[in-house]
Formats: structure tokens, C-alpha cells, sequence
């Protein structure tokens, strides 16, 4: 009988959907980060599978997973690395995309990981098939367009929220807006929903070959570079651009703000609550245009954060703030939008 794969999102640049491939087990040595690999269901899922598409299904046990090896190091969820699977070849689904490797630390308050064995690597004519040999090339173009970055405290921080609501009031004033994720661990329905709230394109960096941002700064810049190229070759007005997790998490956020530069015109911090504004302040000397987020999601919490931290705060959940939001985006971007 022919085997049936699923493929989950961190798949989603490559062909595996439209030409054929083979699965065949490797030697260690030949293991790299970004490597598609197929993963066997162990265990009944307890939580979803991203695919390809961006559809979400709860597989079944015994049903075959294509990913990527990668590394995650999410502070409120798991932390997890290809690296550390052991001769047994079990390994876990550290994010619904796809992104494989071997857990190693849990938060008790997420469900257990889906749980996989290693069946081997995807291979065509001999060679395996890796991420980085579908990554998108772009003309070498540099970004010149004006950039409103978005970073966190910590994840869940109402980054993609916030996110879809800035792109949502700049295309709504008629801007080509361009949606990004810069850092992160490979979920695709971030920068869809960037599409849905009126994103002429969206970007990640899987686009670019890898599997997660959670490596060494050498090797993401390069990448981030490329990407960047690619979102200049684009004819859009404004960049949203989300720096998953905060700027201290080793997804490389600080590296994305550096090669950014002089293109940020806007930066926006969500915090989780009003204390850890002043966290992340005073850690990175941030001092971001406004504040959004959980941390103002009342008026004692946006006065809170206030008389903490000085900075301007928003709720951008209560629509009466849109008209604020839109006179600061104007002044900042230099762009014509009506308040």
C-alpha cells in the first residue's frame, strides 16, 4: 500500500506536494538543521497539525508527519532541539508546523507534544531534500520602505494581534502593505492572518530556508538579509514587520532590530503586563512609539504602564483608539493616513 503523508507547514515552500519522493533513513553524520524528515505518530495527538495550506487537522496515531529538524526555545511553552535525539530516534513535534527535534523542557500548563519516531529523511535521486534548497531569491535589492516594528516581552504578548490591526487601518487608508515575521519557529498562521487583515504580501523566514530563528547570529543574518531583498522587491508603501518572542529570547530578535537600522520608524512593544514593560525597557533600553497588548487591556492597566515607564500606551482592541493610532502612524511613517 502507498504510504500517505501529511505535510505540515514548514514544508510549504518546497514541491513535495506536486513531485514525488522517496524516505530512507540516514547516518547521523549527515543530519543538519532545516532537513525535511518524516516522522511517525506514536501517540493519540492532543493538539493539531498545521499543514502546508495553513489548514489545521488533528491527526491520528500511526499517521506520517513530513517536517523539519529545528531548534525551539519558547519561554511560556517548550523548549526542544534536533540535536538531542537519542538512538532510539524518538523525537517530538515542537510546534503544530512541523518543526522536529527532542524535547527537552515543557511548561506543565500546554499539552504533551506529539509525540514521533524517526522514519528517515525525504530523498530525491539519492539526495535528501532540505529547506534551504527551496529558499526564495530576490534581486539583491535594499529595503527602503519605512518599517513599523513589532516586538514582546515574551511570546503571547499580542504581537500578531496588534500585527493585523496596524495592517488592517494602513491598507484601510489605501497603502500596499507589506506583512513580515522575522523571528519565530515556523508557523505559517501568523502572516496569513496578516493576508486576511489586508496584506497585499506576507514574508517569513522560512521563505529563506530556515526551520526557526533559534540559531547562531551568523547564520540568520545573512538570511534575514536575503529576505529583507526580497521584501524590497516588492512595490509596497509600508512594512508591519513581528519579531517573535522578545529581543533577550534566542530567536535572534536583536540581530533582526540591527539589520532593520535606520528602516524602523514605528516600533511598538506588547507586554504581557504593565511590569514587564519596564522589563524589557530597561534590559534592552528599548523605547518603543507606544505600548499595546495584554498590558492595556484596561484603563488601569494602560495607566499603570504609564506612570511606570513613561510611554505612551494603547488599547488597540477598543476601536475609539484607531484614530490615535492612525495620527501617530502618520506622523512616524511620514505617510498620508487619515485620522
Amino acid at each position: 500500500m502507498k504510504e500517505r503523508y501529511f505535510l505540515t507547514s514548514v514544508t510549504r515552500s518546497a514541491d513535495l506536494d506536486s513531485i514525488p519522493f522517496d524516505v530512507d533513513l540516514l547516518p547521523r553524520t549527515r543530519w543538519q538543521s532545516g532537513d525535511f524528515v518524516v516522522g511517525e505518530i506514536l501517540t493519540t495527538p492532543r493538539y493539531e497539525t498545521e499543514l502546508d495550506s495553513g489548514r489545521m487537522i488533528l491527526n491520528m496515531k500511526g499517521d506520517l508527519l513530513v517536517g523539519a529538524f529545528g531548534k525551539r526555545a519558547a519561554t511560556l511553552e517548550g523548549v526542544g532541539d534536533w540535536e538531542q535525539i537519542a538512538t532510539d530516534l524518538r523525537m517530538q513535534a515542537l510546534t503544530g508546523a512541523g518543526l522536529f527535534g527532542k524535547a527537552t523542557s515543557k511548561s506543565p500548563f500546554m499539552p504533551d507534544w506529539i509525540e514521533l519516531r524517526y522514519r528517515g529523511h525525504v530523498i530525491r535521486a539519492g539526495d535528501k531534500l532540505t529547506m534551504l534548497q527551496f529558499a526564495r531569491c530576490g534581486s539583491g535589492a535594499v529595503l527602503q520602505i519605512p518599517v513599523v516594528l513589532i516586538v514582546g516581552t515574551s511570546m503571547s504578548a499580542g504581537k500578531t494581534t496588534t500585527g493585523r490591526i496596524v495592517i488592517h487601518e494602513l491598507a484601510r487608508a489605501g497603502l500596499r502593505v507589506g506583512g513580515a515575521k522575522l523571528t519565530g519557529a515556523s508557523r505559517y498562521r501568523d502572516v496569513l492572518s496578516f493576508l486576511d487583515a489586508g496584506a497585499a504580501a506576507v514574508f517569513d523566514f522560512v521563505d529563506v530556508g530556515l526551520p526557526s530563528t533559534v540559531c547562531p547570529a551568523e547564520q540568520y543574518g545573512p538570511a534575514l538579509r536575503q529576505l529583507l531583498g526580497i521584501i524590497a522587491d516588492h512595490e509596497l508603501d509600508v512594512l508591519v514587520a513581528e519579531a517573535g518572542a522578545s529581543p533577550l529570547e534566542p530567536y535572534n530578535g536583536e540581530t533582526a532590530i540591527r539589520e532593520l537600522g535606520e528602516s524602523i520608524r514605528c516600533t511598538v512593544l506588547c507586554a504581557s503586563d504593565p511590569y514587564a514593560v519596564v522589563g524589557v525597557k530597561t534590559a534592552f533600553n528599548l523605547h518603543p512609539d507606544f505600548v499595546a497588548g495584554p498590558a492595556t487591556a484596561t484603563a488601569a492597566a494602560t495607566a499603570l504602564v504609564r506612570r511606570l515607564s513613561g510611554l505612551y500606551a494603547l488599547d488597540l482592541t477598543d476601536r475609539s483608539n484607531m484614530s490615535p493610532l492612525r495620527r501617530l502612524l502618520s506622523e512616524r511613517l511620514g505617510l498620508a493616513i487619515p485620522a
